[in-house]
């Protein structure tokens, strides 16, 4: 054991990280080297072994699944039905279109689980309408880019199915843990929204009344039409996973299938659009496979080298309670946040502290469902909130940044109530596993 050594190769590896060196290569790289050192040519044994684990691992499988099925709900077409309908049913409430936007951006991140593309479809669909509405801009902003990172935390969620990969965490009750967090998050959301928009109604004017009014048959028919197919394809998922019908990867084989059914459904599905979803599935989980091989090589390598034992013996030699360890380390994952995306925290930097939880009697399913709500905040920091500079991408040229940076503040603090929430009340969390699994 050398542990100056795997202290240096941690070192390094976040100084090579910020020089924007590609991730997976640049751990698989690290491992080999420092390996090489510490036990010789049976680095590349190890090596070899960690990707056939990985590649072979049956969590992982359901990945490309839910990838590609949110690439094809992406390309159904059903966004703008969806929010037009949700519009329509919310229209008696305050802020009724910034409302619709919260739960049409939480259905479809739901359904997509891709920041990115939740928030520029919401942009060019949402943003506008809220605008000529007479919306302040930040709001406006703000519930598009708050409501586009709910799909990391609210199942089927990608990032879940990672952690859970590195954890040893079951992905099914993770599952369960996050469905109370993640609803509560969005109630949060839109409880703010109507309280600011009831005390000042200048922020989120109602829209003003049409001329013919849709009758309460249209407006059921719409949401039938819209809202339904997409949440009935959700919970069907879900349901299969959490009541143990289907293993997660067999349940997102069935979204997928379900998917296509939709964007035919829709009239919506050509083979270009089924090409394209293919294409963007491979390439994002090869980089994901690629990151867990690299990660598994280099935790190996750091923990054989003494690096574990190290950082144990720093947060042991502070003397921490439970809640302080828990303050420290979430401090750490929301400084992450800003340079690194959620997927390198997990798999690269989440292996450190889970060694660490059982001295400290930490829950990995707790510690897991309070990362995903931390992640949300890596969106919606700024200077580095990724979130803003998607809508940026697609916001009127009057919309500058400091504009959206200042509507999402108010959201990021309540990323913060809900871990506050979650840590002091983990029931909210706990209770739903803890009464389907015992």
């Amino acid at each position: 054991m050398n542990p100056e050594l795997g202290i240096t190769m941690l070192g390094l590896l976040i100084v090579l990280i910020l020089l924007g060196f590609p991730i997976a290569f640049t751990l698989i790289a690290m491992a080999v080297g420092f390996g090489y050192y510490a036990i010789g040519p049976a680095i590349f044994n190890l090596l070899v072994q960690r990707t056939f684990g990985v590649m072979s691992n049956q969590v992982l499988i359901a990945v490309p699944l839910f990838l590609f099925m949110g690439y094809m709900v992406e390309r159904s077409n059903i966004l703008e039905k969806l929010f037009r309908s949700l519009q329509t049913a919310t229209s008696a409430i305050p802020g009724s279109l910034a409302v619709a936007s919260l739960i049409t951006c939480a259905l479809f991140a739901t359904a997509t689980g891709i920041v990115g593309a939740v928030v520029t479809l919401m942009g060019l669909l949402a943003l506008p309408a809220m605008l000529k509405a007479g919306y302040d801009k930040r709001i406006a902003s703000g519930v598009i880019c708050a409501g586009g990172c709910l799909g990391i935390l609210i199942p089927p969620s990608i990032m879940l199915i990672l952690y859970g990969a590195t954890s040893g965490v079951s992905v099914v009750r993770l599952y369960a843990a996050a469905i109370g967090p993640g609803l509560m998050l969005a109630g949060l959301y839109i409880v703010y929204i109507i309280i600011r928009a009831w005390l000042n109604p200048s922020l989120a004017p109602k829209p003003p009344r049409p001329e013919v009014p849709p009758s309460y048959g249209q407006i059921v028919l719409d949401l039938a039409t819209s809202f339904v197919p997409l949440a009935l394809l959700i919970m069907a998922v879900l349901g299969a996973i959490l009541f143990g019908l289907a293993t997660p990867h067999e349940a997102a084989a069935m979204g997928a299938a379900g998917a296509i059914l939709l964007a035919i459904a829709y009239r919506s599905f050509n083979f270009t659009k089924l090409k394209d979803s293919v294409h963007l599935t491979a390439k994002s989980t090869a980089m994901v496979c690629w990151l867990f091989v690299g990660s598994w090589a280099f935790s190996s390598v750091f923990s054989l080298l003494g690096g574990h034992s190290v950082i144990a013996a720093w947060f042991g030699g502070f003397d921490l309670q439970p809640w302080q360890f828990l303050v420290i380390a979430q401090l750490i994952i929301f400084l992450l946040g800003w340079p690194l995306e959620w997927t390198e925290i997990i798999v690269i930097f989440v292996p450190i502290f889970l060694p660490l939880l059982p001295v400290f009697g930490v829950d990995p399913l707790l510690f897991g469902i309070l990362i995903a709500l931390n992640i949300q905040t890596s969106f919606l920091t700024p200077p580095m909130a990724m979130s803003a500079f998607y809508l940026k991408g697609v916001a009127p040229k009057d919309t500058d940044l400091i504009t959206i940076f200042k509507g999402i503040i108010p959201f990021l603090g309540l990323v913060f109530v809900a871990m506050f929430l979650v840590y002091q009340f983990p029931q909210i969390a706990l209770g739903l596993p803890r009464l389907l699994y015992g």
